[in-house]
């Protein structure tokens, strides 16, 4: 009865979406405020139902209802019941009702939180939100149903796919969700602005922070996907360019460009057509990583691979959400157009410069992500876009970004002096190419593309600090002078200075784990000895251990250094029976300097006697990814607390009524 009360609050839900899709679009266009505010209700409805139907869903999986097709494909009654809430998102059906429950609470969020917004754009944004609802509740109930019953019943089920099984991935879904759709909610402010004709800094300013949100998310989600890989997969890498990280990295690109871009439209007037057109084309691309991972056109660790009429209606939906955005943008924008004048040598130039160097990352991903499908398309050829073109081409555009975003926050708006920047930065660079020499002194293999990278990383931090700390006099003012600067700036200023702090520890990170990583594999039996990175390493043997719903071959490995023992690692290998697949779970000794990194898989050939193929990895500076990643994270949340920020343009206080003369 629960799943049909939560099929039942689908239908429900779809029916207010399209209430909400035309009543307060048409109260906008007539001046009527009662249809502009029904949409304010009818979002509240709307996430309503689709929490009540995420909840049955949720109930059938909890208790193992099997009688529901999703349930049966994606759980089992011995799996751990934090893995068993985690399959309600799991399966197609699943994350597609996940992903609809994220678009309606962003709606609630701006019909709640949105009193300042004007009513006309709210109605509009809200009409333009609910257009998006339509197009996933009638997919999930026409083609995608979570409810489907089974006329038999199995005795249990299929079992979630053990890769799946992770706490760290249990949470990568919805984390990503939210930034994924949270850009809907940009959207459809950019596509009520067309609509409506008008961008100001009032609009920026009710944008920034739904963006914000957005970005954030994306970058927990990301951050905690490519952790997950790391040490769930048991190859030691945090990133394979595989299309469907590619498909999540895509929107984060242009949702940073996007950030700043609304800053210049706020502050300056500026970047107008910019700020809209970056906020189609970053939940574009977020529909069209949709569309990827679920037509069935490529498999990964991530995919679902699923019927082509899915993918067909994914298709058509994307074709009337780019196509009719695109159009309307070139028929409005145009007439947007405006704001402050700058010069090429100012902060608005250097935002500009920002911008375009994202949108060339982004079409160069794109390009890299998609070649391959249109090749096979066209003439039955399968080719794979790997790491080495992503080197060659992403990196090279990535590197003169880091060095204008050292420069960025020193430049003044509409007019800086470039020289005098560079003369504030004199040590910062002497001390950028020092550290420099220095790794390639200390670290002579590894391409010199590294080193510079590096040195760029080392300028970015020490410019960031150096900007900080001009703001609040640090050593140029009593130390208490200087605290209470720093309570008094503004939280989204503290934000900028983390995040770009982050930004830079992760390129430590990035650069260390890539080019001075050192890896063995051998065919390990008891007492096998290996050498890495001054580790002594010796393989004690393989016994069978098991787990709740799998059972597991963990191996020993005794670490030495200098002769001296360090500690023991226990990588494993599970196999799970109900699912037929296996898993390996790798081994890892953390600390800042650098991992190491130990798997096993299966027995090798039958000519090695039985040993098990065991993978060491060194890792150096790895670590850094993480923490620069929380540091962002940490950073946008700290500038979306900024008051500013989650008020909005207050709205213009009336005009105090003069006092009457006392008769």
């Amino acid at each position: 009865m629960i799943p049909e009360l939560g099929q039942f609050a689908l239908a429900l839900a779809l029916a207010v979406a399209l209430v909400q899709s035309v009543v307060p679009m048409l109260g906008a266009s007539r001046g009527n405020l009662v249809w502009m505010r029904s949409a304010q209700f009818t979002a509240l409805g709307q996430m309503v139902f689709v929490a009540g139907a995420f909840g049955a869903l949720m109930w059938a999986f909890v208790v193992s209802d099997f009688s529901v097709r999703n349930v049966a494909e994606n759980s089992h009654s011995l799996k751990p019941m934090l893995f068993k809430v985690a399959a309600t998102w799991g399966s197609h059906e699943g994350s597609l009702l996940l992903w609809t429950l994220i678009l309606t609470l962003f709606g609630a969020g701006v019909a709640v939180f949105g009193a300042n917004i004007p009513h006309a754009l709210r109605a509009r944004t809200l009409s333009v939100q609910a257009w998006i609802s339509v197009g996933f509740l009638s997919f999930m109930l026409f083609t995608s149903n979570p409810f489907d019953r089974l006329m038999a019943a199995p005795v249990d089920g299929n079992d979630l796919n053990p890769l799946l099984q992770d706490v760290g991935l249990a949470m990568h879904p919805p984390l990503l969700y939210i930034g994924y759709v949270g850009f809907s909610i940009v959207f459809s402010f950019a596509v009520a602005a067309l609509i409506e004709g008008r961008v100001d800094a009032a609009w920026a300013r009710w944008v920034r922070p739904w963006t914000l949100a957005a970005w954030m998310s994306l970058t927990g989600g990301i951050a905690l996907g490519s952790w997950w890989a790391y040490y769930e997969l048991g190859w030691g890498g945090w990133w394979f360019w595989d299309p469907v990280e590619n498909v999540s990295f895509m929107p984060w690109l242009l949702g940073t460009a996007l950030l700043h871009s609304a800053i210049v439209t706020e502050k300056r007037g500026a970047f107008k057509s910019w700020t809209i057109l970056l906020a189609i084309l970053t939940f574009s691309l977020s529909l069209l990583g949709t569309f990827i991972v679920r037509s069935g056109l490529l498999t990964s660790v991530h995919a679902f691979a699923v019927d082509p009429e899915r993918g067909v209606y994914i298709l058509a939906l994307l074709a009337l959400s780019i196509g009719g955005s695109l159009t309307l943008y070139a028929v409005r924008a145009p007439a947007m157009e405006g704001g402050g004048l700058f010069a090429p040598i100012s902060r608005e130039g250097g935002l500009l410069v920002n911008n375009l160097l994202l949108a060339t990352a982004t079409g160069t991903v794109l390009f890299g992500t998609l070649y391959p499908l249109f090749l096979e398309a066209l003439t039955g050829d399968k080719i794979s876009v790997g790491p080495p073109f992503y080197n060659a081409s992403f990196v090279p555009i990535m590197l003169p970004l880091v060095f204008v975003m050292a420069l960025g926050p020193f430049l003044t708006w509409k007019r800086a002096d470039l020289r005098g920047v560079l003369q504030r930065l004199r040590a910062v660079a002497a001390i950028s190419v020092i550290g420099a020499l220095v790794v390639w002194y200390l670290v002579t293999k590894g391409p010199v593309l590294a080193v510079l990278a590096f040195g760029l990383g080392i300028w970015l931090f020490l410019a960031v600090l150096q900007e900080w700390g001009a703001k609040i006099k640090l050593f140029r003012a009593p130390l208490g002078e200087s605290l209470r600067r720093a309570r008094n700036l503004p939280r989204a200023s503290h934000g900028m200075t983390l995040a770009h702090l982050g930004l830079a520890v992760c390129i430590f990170g990035f650069v260390g784990s890539s080019a001075w990583k050192e890896e063995v594999v051998v065919f390990a039996k008891p007492g096998t000895e290996v050498q890495i990175a001054g580790f002594d390493i010796t393989f004690e043997g393989v016994e069978q251990v098991p787990g709740p719903n799998y059972m597991a071959f963990r191996g020993t490995l005794v670490v030495m250094r200098d002769g001296d023992f360090v500690q023991n690692l226990y990588p494993e290998r599970r196999n799970y029976p109900v699912a037929r697949s296996q898993t390996t779970e790798s081994a890892i000794r953390h600390t800042l300097a650098g991992d190491l990194y130990a798997a096993i898989s299966e027995p090798a050939a039958e000519n090695t006697g039985n040993a098990w193929t065991l993978r060491i990895l060194y890792e150096p500076l790895v670590n850094f990814i993480w923490i620069g990643s929380f540091m962002l994270v940490l950073g946008g949340a700290l500038s979306l607390s900024d008051r500013r920020l989650r008020v909005g343009a207050p709205r213009r206080a009336k005009a105090p009524v003069a006092a009457q003369p006392a008769e």
